[in-house]
């Protein structure tokens, strides 16, 4: 029988090797993000407190209600400049980004590429 690799332990075990360098601190926080088949999720995070700053989500209410007739990548544009906004009001100018063990490319890119048309520097 052949046995099919669980793509996501995979992804789950290059986060952790990735994790070990990025780290986020009060004075550049980390933005994390994650990826459903549906959804997609982003989070500004100071690893040092231990404390999640700003998050944004396309389950969010407000980013829902502007979701009607886009695709996902235009989705992940939406929720990184929304997650960029609520980062700013709390003082966040710069950031380290955390793709999550994912690839640079598809919805992942497009989260980062929100952020920074919002305003966060990474």
């Amino acid at each position: 029988m052949i046995s099919k690799v669980d793509k996501n332990s995979v992804r789950k075990k290059r986060h952790g090797r990735t994790r070990r360098h990025i780290n986020g601190t009060a004075a550049r926080p980390r933005l994390n993000v994650y990826r459903s088949l549906n959804h997609i999720y982003a989070q500004v995070i100071d690893d040092v407190a231990g404390h999640t700053l700003a998050a944004a989500s396309t389950l969010d209410a407000e980013v829902k209600a502007q979701l009607e007739g886009k695709n996902k990548k235009e989705a992940a544009n939406l929720v990184g400049e929304t997650v960029a906004r609520r980062a700013l009001d709390k003082g966040v100018k710069e950031v380290v980004f955390d793709r999550g063990g994912y690839l640079y490319t598809g919805r992942v890119a497009e989260v980062a590429e929100g952020a920074r048309k919002a305003g966060l520097e990474f």
